[in-house]
């Protein structure tokens, strides 16, 4: 029987035991037919047969501070010790579509990320790395299209062939309209720039993901674990949607989609929701969208520990944290997975503190043997009805969405917003009056900790550096060369060409993150956000 106050993060009643007739029905008349096989639709058990047993999970340590220079440093050493995908992470002004020389870059250049404007800052920060062998994951949205664009060129200067770069860029705008705000354009220019790149790499580079559909964002902003799936499905639907109304075929570019998904706490409810991502997608793809391709209906992501639940007051405990959600990652069967550092409620991480959020994976991965058996906790009669149960929940939040109009509808009215917000205010009440415990924070505190931590610092030169190399590129570039791919480029936004090759031949030509950013302004214009709460 339900006892009244237990219950999963997100607020699912738990019992006390579970027994075969807490099963869903489906699955108690035929396991194999309701979950399916490892590999196989609805990819409930994974989406590989042998998962693990394969090969293990693209082990990525986001990064990314300073000048190209650190930043490169950083990749060449995490490399060193046994990466096996690299993870950027850039600047706000990269992020919103400024050079650093812009007045809305001064106090924020290399701070939360590279600051990367130019085609020289690319070449760069992959000095020295072979991008034929390595997967590159940059967390960049609004100016996805631009980074891309880089990120291709300089391959293409190494003599990397294009069709074999693998890796993904996140690309997810409307999630930034919901969950993080770094957006620049309304969401019908935002869409199409997107499809643009989905048609563009469906042609150009089919190993590489052109989004990665991020419900991580929206669960940090406070979402429950079922609005993290429900919102980031409604988003994800958006997109497909956006594209198959440009005329692209689904099965021509849905295998490339790719999601990114938060680990909190709750190790079961964690485990569970992963399986029942598999499921919702695999369903949404087939009977809303007709997919034929299995890969359309496979759901691959990328998983990264929860940052909202690192804690400044006693650090040394986050590594705790992290373990146990990086291991509920890996038992969900995620592709790729990013372990925080335990000095991330306090500074971008050192070098030390990233080995060890590292060291954390490679110890699941080859000393646990969790990676020996596909979906070890599969039968599980909690598991599977918390599956059943969140999977239940996200689709009832999927037909209220529908019911509202769609995906940016929800957008435009703050729907979504506030029901991120009020899940949010709910959970906090929670800890403040101790009802959600955390340890160091409201139980089990200590007045001295310890040792300070170790804080990693940029430089106070670094903005003026920064602003001195984009100059001095402008001054080099064919100015004429330049200001005909700026203009193509507005020209492609008006009429129905794709973008995303024109971008590719700007940043050829020399034209700056910042300058063909603002040459979509001027047609898509600049969105405002939703602001009545």
């Amino acid at each position: 029987m339900e006892q009244k106050g237990f219950e999963t993060r997100s607020g699912i009643p738990l019992k006390e035991t579970y027994w075969p007739e807490d099963l869903p029905g489906e699955l108690a008349a035929g396991a194999r037919e309701y979950l399916g096989e490892p590999g196989k639709p609805p990819f409930a058990r994974g989406v590989q047969k042998d998962m693990y047993r394969g090969r293990h999970w693209t082990m990525r340590q986001y990064a990314g501070f300073g000048t190209a220079e650190e930043s490169n440093r950083r990749y060449q050493y995490l490399l060193s010790q046994g990466t096996t995908g690299l993870s950027v992470a850039f600047d706000l002004p990269t992020q919103l579509g400024y050079d650093p020389d812009h007045a809305r870059s001064k106090g924020e250049v290399g701070k939360v990320g590279v600051s990367v404007s130019t085609l020289d800052d690319m070449r760069v920060l992959f000095r020295g790395i072979d991008l034929g062998k390595v997967s590159t994951s940059m967390t960049i949205n609004a100016t996805a299209s631009v980074l891309l664009a880089f990120y291709v060129a300089v391959a293409e200067e190494k003599g990397v062939p294009v069709r074999e770069l693998r890796g993904t860029v996140q690309n997810d705008t409307l999630k930034e309209y919901v969950a993080r705000g770094n957006y620049i354009y309304p969401p019908e220019g935002a869409l199409r720039i997107t499809t643009d790149m989905f048609d563009w790499c469906a042609r150009n580079t089919p190993k590489w993901n052109p989004i990665s559909i991020s419900g991580y964002h929206i669960r940090e902003a406070g979402s429950t674990a079922v609005q993290e799936l429900a919102f980031t499905f409604a988003n994800a639907i958006a997109y497909t949607e956006a594209a198959v109304n440009q005329g692209l075929p689904v099965d021509r570019f849905a295998g490339q989609l790719s999601f990114f998904f938060n680990v909190h706490s709750d190790f079961f409810e964690e485990i569970a929701k992963f399986r029942a991502a598999r499921r919702l997608w695999a369903r949404i793809m087939k009977e809303r969208f007709g997919a034929q391709d299995p890969r359309s209906c496979m759901l691959r992501f990328h998983s990264q520990t929860a940052g909202s639940t690192l804690t400044a007051q006693q650090p040394q405990n986050n590594v705790v944290r992290v373990a146990l959600q990086a291991l509920a990652s890996a038992l969900g069967g995620t592709q790729s997975l990013h372990t925080n550092s335990l000095d991330e409620a306090l500074a971008l991480p050192t070098e030390n503190s990233a080995r060890l959020a590292l060291r954390t994976q490679q110890i699941i991965a080859n000393e646990s043997n969790v990676t020996q058996v596909v979906d070890p906790l599969g039968g599980s009669w909690y598991v599977e009805r918390l599956t059943r149960e969140l999977e239940d929940r996200a689709w009832e939040y999927l037909a209220e969405i529908d019911r509202r109009g769609g995906p940016v509808r929800c957008i435009e009215t703050g729907y979504i917003q506030t029901e991120i917000a009020n899940s949010a205010y709910a959970d906090q009440m929670k800890i403040d009056q101790g009802r959600l415990k955390v340890v160091g924070v409201n139980c089990f505190e200590e007045e001295a900790a310890g040792a300070p931590t170790e804080i990693l610092k940029i430089p106070a030169g670094l903005e003026a550096s920064a602003v001195e190399r984009v100059r001095a590129y402008r001054a080099k570039r064919s100015e004429a060369a330049a200001q005909d791919a700026l203009r193509a480029v507005v020209e492609g936004a008006k009429s129905g060409q794709n973008l995303q090759a024109l971008i590719l031949t700007a940043a050829k030509s020399g034209a700056t993150l910042g300058e063909i950013a603002d040459s979509m302004k001027g047609v898509f214009g600049l969105y405002r956000e939703f602001s009545g709460f």
